[in-house]
């Protein structure tokens, strides 16, 4: 089953399925989200094997997403044969998703860099949460998953026998 009912409301050329000011929590609208999804700055990514940045870095390149690592202490070296760039200004292209991996308290910094960028939607890590900015992205109209790993969500849904595919 690839969509079970998701209704395709089209937001823009480039995220069928979202909608202007929301907050992504089910099912049909995390597979609309991924179908969106070509390119992933992943912010706070780091070039510790063990650490989870890593680990979902390495995920959303194994989905064949076009994924840039993020991290101004990095900004220069390589992670998984990939520049690391230290900002999300220092990208030159359209960013379907920013997926977060930095302390909540760091959120709303981030938000500031991340409204004047071209960028399709934010997703913050379990346990990144601040709701001031939170509503600030809501606010611009850019989707946002909170609190939730695409590393965990991605295998669940195909357990559950979705088809998850990447930049439709």
């Amino acid at each position: 089953m690839a969509w079970k009912g998701v209704e395709l409301l089209s937001k823009s050329e480039n995220q069928p399925g979202l909608t202007r000011k929301m907050r992504i929590k089910t099912d049909g609208e995390l597979l609309a989200l991924f179908a969106s999804v070509k390119t992933v700055a992943v912010v706070g990514v780091s070039a510790t094997k063990t650490r989870a940045s890593y680990g979902v870095f390495e995920f959303w390149c194994k989905q064949g997403v076009h994924a840039i690592p993020v991290n101004p202490k990095l900004a220069g070296q390589k992670i998984l044969d990939r520049e690391v760039v230290s900002c999300l200004a220092d990208i030159g292209e359209p960013i379907d998703l920013v997926d977060v991996f930095r302390a909540s308290e760091h959120l709303p910094a981030l938000v500031d860099e991340l409204l004047p960028a071209d960028v399709g939607a934010l997703w913050t890590q379990l346990e990144v949460r601040h709701p001031q900015a939170e509503e600030r992205v809501l606010s611009a109209g850019i989707p946002l998953v909170v609190d939730r790993c695409p590393a965990i969500e991605v295998p669940r849904l195909r357990k559950l026998g979705y088809e998850v595919l990447f930049g439709c």
